[in-house]
């Protein structure tokens, strides 16, 4: 059925404007002047390019649907293109191939939105396909000349066809869909023979070799460590991998170390690197432990932390041969081994100003104020923190001074300044912290004292046994009599009466990684509150050494 003319510019006007998110996918796109008003008029008319094409849609019948008004997305292969893939599966005519076959070709192709190159990234796009599995985009030179290209099995030759239901990419092959599952691929490829001998011995391999028809579990990703990679790391064979972590001499029990080896590189949901990157850690089939993500020179790279100052480099993500999409998930290609590593809880001592955002201004770290604007409760000028839009609240200050009885005394001279208190200024604000080791912590709030509005604390949403009044000034005391009530001198000077560091409670963290702290107003006017340091201590170790500088330095004594 073909639109009349009212009807075109009708179907042009209620195309949807939104913005692309991590899961998102429609956009704003130009109404074409063509005469073809649909997906299946326009291939009908460019029978040269799309006969055989259009000969699949009719035999299966999903012509039906995109000739109707809808917004769709197709991946068109050619004529030259479906007859390649006529000849690979050895069919010699359309009519001789499997309608189940047909049919799941021609969901492979289309997308049940409109995604036009202007979202292409080098990634998998933002919809999946009709059939249920995403694609690939990604961008090819040749002979000077690029091209988008797609699963890397076709390139686009034609692009952002646009038409009254939906646009139209022209490809010059046909898309294979993933028939195998990540078990099946890396039991194919031979590079990986000693990580699929350790998935058979774990059990994982069963794991990663079917297709559940529950969504929920039906999806894994893999980091899969190639044979070069293991020999470069001093392992040549399985046997020598077991050796290395098989602890119980028994990979399939949950706690031998070759069991924990497999289930670290294994994350329970379907993550190509464009998902991974959009998150600091990820969870993996080892209970509690996470890697962590960072992209750093447009590279993916897990597991690079700094833990008491000292970074540990992390292992760079091979893009060229990673997301490689099977029936049941997809599996990325680290390019060096590693481990999980078991460590002891240790303190981390938080100078909450030492954010990206401040520590890369040269001009102003360390040497006077700025202002970060928050026009809107959306907009986030500070990456890891974030706070209740007011108009009496809508910025943060990052404090600096070398005099005055505030930041006198404070770590590095500086604090992190923002308006709190009910009920015309921010009620909550949020910290994402460093990486903490997993363990059981005491929580401690160091601030300079100014306005009293009293505040709850909660650690990845688990409520701290003790509140903290902002105006509240350190008792006088020894070391011992102020921790005995909550209290310590976190910082080095011993005249100012303002740094006051505050016992929060106690918190067990499961899972090693960035950790979420929250503060509420409970009562209290409108105030400027001056946050410096938050500590995370061990529940064994000592509370109230080190002590702080205004050189930021530590002070055991």
């Amino acid at each position: 059925m073909k639109f009349s003319i009212i009807n075109r510019w009708i179907a042009a006007g209620l195309i949807a404007w939104a913005l692309l998110l991590v899961n998102c996918t429609k956009e704003n796109y130009t109404s074409t002047t063509t005469s073809d008003v649909n997906i299946v008029g326009y291939l009908r008319n460019h029978k040269d390019s799309f006969s055989l094409f259009q000969q699949i849609l009719e035999k299966t019948e999903f012509s039906n649907f995109l000739n109707a008004y809808g917004k769709y997305t197709c991946f068109a292969p050619t004529n030259q293109g479906v007859q390649k893939w006529l000849q690979s599966i050895g069919a010699a005519s359309i009519d001789a191939v499997d309608m189940d076959k047909l049919k799941d070709m021609v969901r492979f192709h289309v997308l049940n939105d409109v995604v036009t190159t202007s979202l292409f990234k080098d990634g998998k796009l933002p919809v999946p396909t009709m059939y249920g599995q995403f694609l690939i985009t990604g961008v090819a030179v040749e002979n000077a000349v690029s091209s988008y290209t797609v699963n890397r099995q076709a390139n686009v030759i034609q692009s952002n066809i646009t038409v009254g239901n939906g646009v139209v990419h022209t490809i010059d092959n046909v898309l294979q869909l993933a028939e195998l599952t990540i078990a099946g691929q890396l039991a194919k490829d031979p590079n990986y023979s000693i990580f699929v001998e350790a998935l058979h011995e774990t059990g994982y391999f069963d794991t990663l070799n079917t297709v559940y028809t529950d969504t929920a579990w039906r999806f894994k990703t893999v980091f899969a460590e190639s044979n070069q990679v293991l020999a470069d790391s001093g392992i040549t064979s399985y046997a020598q991998l077991k050796a290395r972590y098989s602890n119980k001499h028994n990979p399939a029990l949950v706690t031998d170390s070759l069991h924990i080896y497999m289930s670290y590189h294994i994350l329970p949901t379907l993550q190509f690197l464009g998902d991974i990157i959009t998150l600091p850690s990820q969870s993996t089939l080892q209970p509690q432990e996470v890697i962590s993500v960072k992209s750093l020179n447009q590279e993916v790279v897990i597991n690079e932390d700094e833990f008491n100052g000292v970074l540990e480099k992390g292992i760079t993500i091979e893009r060229g041969t990673s997301d490689n999409a099977a029936a049941n998930g997809v599996w990325h290609h680290p390019k060096a081994h590693y481990m999980v590593k078991f460590r002891k809880p240790v303190a981390l001592f938080w100078d909450v100003c030492t954010f990206p955002e401040i520590v890369k201004q040269p001009g102003y770290y360390k040497k006077t104020n700025l202002v970060f604007a928050k026009p809107s409760q959306e907009a986030r000028p500070i990456a890891s923190i974030d706070w209740e839009y007011k108009s009496a609240s809508a910025s943060v200050t990052y404090s600096y001074a070398t005099s005055g009885t505030i930041n006198q005394s404070s770590c590095n001279n500086d604090l992190f300044l923002f308006g709190f208190g009910l009920p015309n200024r921010s009620s909550w604000m949020e910290f994402k912290t460093p990486p903490v080791i997993k363990g059981r912590y005491k929580v401690w709030i160091c601030y300079s004292a100014v306005n009293a509005v009293q505040t709850n604390v909660e650690v990845n949403g688990v409520l701290m046994q003790r509140p903290v009044n902002w105006g509240e000034a350190k008792p006088s005391g020894t070391d011992n009599q102020l921790e005995s009530v909550g209290w310590k001198r976190y910082t080095s000077n011993t005249t100012s009466y303002r740094p006051a560091g505050r016992l929060v409670g106690t918190i067990d963290i499961a899972t090693t990684g960035i950790q979420t702290v929250r503060l509420t107003a409970l009562s209290g006017s409108n105030g400027a509150m001056y946050l410096d340091m938050i500590h995370f201590i061990p529940v064994d170790d000592p509370q109230f050494l080190p002590r702080f500088g205004t050189d930021g330095l530590p002070v055991y004594q």
